[in-house]
Order: C-alpha cells, then sequence, then structure tokens
C-alpha cells in the first residue's frame, strides 16, 4: 500500500524518510528517525513498533541491518512486513516479505534504500533509486524526486491520498525529538506529493528568518535582507515573514528598512500593529514609545 524511501546524506550527515500511500495519514505509521542514530520506514502490513524499537537498537550500536533481523526474528508476521533502516554510518537493511502484495520490491544503493509494495508495476523501487541517485541538491529535494519517480511509474494501486517526510540532523541530538531538520505529514489530499513539496518550501521559507537573524547577529545587514525577502517570497500572502523582519531590522537601528517590512504586514490588517504594541510587555521588543510610533504601532 505503500512507497517509501529511507536515506543518508553523504555530503552532511542528514538522515531521511519519505513516503506516500493511499492510506490515511500514513506518516504516523511509517516514518521514524533520530538524530545521529537511523531511520526507518515501516509498511505493508505495518508494525508501527518496528521504529521505536529499530531506533532503540541502532542507538545502542547495532548496525541498520543487524538491528532489522533481530526484529524480524521475534517477528511471527515477519512475512508480511516491509521494512528498511539507515543508520548514521549509512549503513542499510530491508527486508519485503513474501507474503507482502504485490507489486513489492526493493531496491538498495549506497547509503539508501527504496522499497514499494501494492504497487501498480514492479518497475517503482528502481524508478526511485535512478531518480534519488541522478537528483542533487538537499536531501529532501531528492527524497521528493525518488517520491516523484514512483508516482510516474503508477505508485500505489489503489491511487494516492497522504505523504510524509521526516529529516534529521547527521549528529546526536540532546533527546530525542531534537536535531530535527523538517517533520512534515499530508494526511489527506488529492495530491499529496505536490502538497508535500509545497510544505517543504514553506519549512524553508520559516527556516530562512534564523539564517537572516544570524546574518544580523554577523552585522550583514544586507544579506539579511535578501534572506528576509526570500522568506516572504517563499510564504507568498502570509506576511509573517515581513513582520519579524521589521522587528529585527529595527532592533539593529535599520528603521527605515524595518517600515518597509512592516508595512507589508499592516496591508494585511491592524492586528499586526496591534501584536506589535503588545510585544514590549513580553520582553520581546524595546518599550520605546518613540520607536514604536515610528514603526506605526
Amino acid at each position: 500500500m505503500t512507497y517509501s524511501i529511507v536515506a543518508r546524506d553523504a555530503t552532511n550527515g542528514d538522515l531521511g524518510v519519505a513516503v506516500q500511500s493511499h492510506y490515511f495519514s500514513v506518516g504516523s505509521i511509517v516514518t521514524w528517525a533520530e538524530a545521529g542514530v537511523g531511520v526507518v520506514a515501516t509498511q505493508a502490513f505495518a508494525e508501527a513498533s518496528y521504529g521505536p524499537l529499530g531506533l532503540d537498537l541502532m542507538r545502542g550500536g547495532k548496525a541498520a541491518g543487524d538491528a532489522l533481523r533481530a526484529l524480524l526474528t521475534a517477528d511471527e508476521e515477519a512475512d508480511r512486513r516491509q521494512v528498511a533502516m539507515v543508520d548514521a554510518s549509512g549503513h542499510g537493511g530491508v527486508h519485503t516479505g513474501n507474503r507482502c502484495i504485490a507489486e513489492a520490491g526493493h531496491r538498495t544503493g549506497d547509503g539508501y534504500s527504496c522499497q514499494a509494495n501494492m504497487m501498480l508495476r514492479n518497475t517503482v523501487p528502481d524508478a526511485m533509486a535512478s531518480a534519488f541517485e541522478a537528483t542533487s541538491g538537499p536531501l529532501a529535494d531528492r527524497l521528493l524526486a525518488a517520491l516523484d519517480a514512483a508516482e510516474a511509474e503508477g505508485g500505489d494501486i489503489r491511487g494516492k491520498q497522504s505523504a510524509a517526510m521526516l529529516v534529521v540532523r547527521g549528529e546526536r541530538a540532546p533527546n530525542t525529538h531534537a536535531g530535527r531538520v523538517l517533520e512534515l505529514r499530508v494526511e489527506d489530499h488529492a495530491e499529496p506529493l505536490d502538497e508535500l513539496r509545497r510544505l517543504v518550501g514553506v519549512q524553508r521559507a520559516y527556516a530562512g528568518l534564523a539564517e537572516a537573524q544570524q546574518h544580523l547577529d554577523a552585522g550583514a545587514i544586507g544579506q539579511a535582507r535578501e534572506v528576509f525577502e526570500r522568506a516572504q517570497r517563499g510564504l507568498g500572502h502570509n506576511p509573517e515573514p515581513s513582520f519579524w523582519a521589521g522587528l529585527r531590522l529595527a532592533a539593529t537601528g535599520e528603521v527605515g528598512e524595518a517600515q518597509r517590512f512592516l508595512s507589508r504586514a499592516y496591508e494585511d490588517g491592524d492586528h499586526w500593529r496591534e501584536l506589535l504594541r503588545r510585544l514590549p510587555a513580553a520582553g520581546l521588543f524595546p518599550a520605546d514609545a518613540d520607536l514604536l510610533k515610528r514603526l506605526g504601532a
């Protein structure tokens, strides 16, 4: 009922898993990842416990293939499962049970595994692998390319409904929920892959706010302004990037630039002015009446 990919980005160590299925909220079952540990996709007659248990074993030092074999040995329904794992070193393991609904199969490569079941055609895993290998850029883009290739080959024989992507850092994080680059789910949609791609763009736009702040902290006002503009383009009609860009620029003394960005937010409504007026009491903006007036609050 599902096609998915688990992979490690050899350039920066990031780990990712992405999936699409004709099944509601597929991401709540299939996708598992932990920064600096590994990624898991569990599907077919999915047993969700392969996710947390696989991560536990990899966190304890087992390679992905060994972790998967240990779990399969204890599973009486292993012949109905399809599971893939990649650990933080790029080692992988995959299993397609002989009772998975056709067409079912997998294809592995250096640091990744593509797997699918209940497909219209048996060419889906090969198409996914070829697309992943041929695509450059961030891991999220390569994962999307693999999913697109699967759908182009006919995808799930029943159609399409939901999709998800989870990407984490290659280094260990303070807790299991830290170190996430992105976590996105499309629960129910006529074109789940189109919507997933849109959400990746939205996530990058919001991430741009943090990048711009780094430029401001370094005194690179011009670079910060460019990143703020890019973030706003990424969110289209949503004025939030312009609002926060205005505040951050004002805090550095760039009042003129701040006014320009804030004016875009104000076009959306006076509630943004009211929000600005409330920030000083929360300690999030200077309690400077003259500055607030100049910024239109």
